[in-house]
């Protein structure tokens, strides 16, 4: 026994060192950089949790934290119920052309790096992009409007990449799911009355609940962790209105040398993500 547990972890050394290495080391540093008033280059002060209350205090970095939220709703919960609908829809269809090519529509946007589908939706969002051509052509012009420049609607904007991104990978996800359920299930609903919604709840949603779990998990960790999408899009603006916690550590570090702050807003995300991921994975499990 003792041998087995020798080979696996030589197996697993080289793992465990670079996970140490590129992972539990610089967490380590963060933290203990968090601690200080720096700039990166000069010497540090200690200030001890003066920069977490701040991170709570401060309406700015606070407010980017309540903008992730607010993606939430676009990275997941959008995503997974409109993923669900595709997937009940395509278990009825025929691996047949039309099903092939639906499947590989949705899973486009994840062949596409976030970089790339920022800048897309950008020239599409722009004043004179698609979807304000559209809205002309079908006469409602009135709607047109430059959106990732609205106060009002750039985070719902931003938010709307998210679910376009997110929804082919809910969407494959579930439907494998779906074709691990057993059909005879699907059968015994119909007979005994059940119409498609009965169904969807009874059979398909408690059937998919494993695949639900990781749809929910890591769109909602995209969400808490967004970077990408919102600093090409947008880069935080109009104003503050799109700041989300990834690009405030970026422009503290970079842009303002506060290193020390930006660190403190990158623990609290860190332990923020681990809050909500982790009763997300206890909700999950099969009882």
């Amino acid at each position: 026994m003792a041998g087995r547990s020798m080979v696996g972890l030589v197996w697993a050394g080289p793992a465990l060192v670079a996970y140490a290495v590129f992972v539990v080391y610089p967490f380590t540093q963060t933290v203990r950089y968090s601690l200080y008033d720096w700039d990166g280059f000069g010497s540090a002060r200690f200030v001890g949790i003066e920069n977490y209350r701040r991170v709570l205090t401060d309406p700015q970095l606070a407010g980017s934290i309540g903008h992730a939220f607010v993606l939430i709703v676009f990275f997941t919960v959008i995503p997974v119920g409109v993923g669900l609908l595709c997937a009940a829809a395509l278990s009825r269809v025929d691996r047949g052309p039309v099903g092939g090519l639906a499947r590989a529509v949705l899973i486009v946007p994840q062949i596409l790096p976030l970089v790339g589908a920022a800048i897309a939706w950008t020239w599409a969002y722009s004043s004179e992009g698609a979807i304000n051509q559209l809205l002309r052509a079908v006469g409602l012009g009135g709607l047109a409007r430059p959106w990732l420049a609205d106060f009002d609607l750039a985070l719902p904007a931003v938010g709307l990449i998210g679910t376009w991104v997110s929804l082919g990978f809910c969407t494959v996800l579930l439907l494998s799911g779906v074709g691990r359920i057993d059909k005879s299930l699907f059968e015994a609903a119909r007979l005994d009355g059940a119409g498609h919604f009965r169904e969807l709840t009874t059979v398909l949603i408690p059937g998919v609940r494993r695949e639900i779990t990781v749809c929910v998990t890591v769109t909602v960790i995209a969400a808490l962790a967004s970077f990408d999408i919102v600093y090409v899009s947008t880069g935080g603006g109009p104003g503050t209105e799109t700041m989300v916690p990834g690009v405030e550590i970026y422009r503290l570090t970079f842009l303002s040398q506060q290193v020390g702050q930006a660190s403190a807003l990158g623990v609290a995300l860190t332990v923020l993500v681990l809050a909500v991921v982790l009763p997300l994975q206890w909700l999950g499990r099969e009882r």
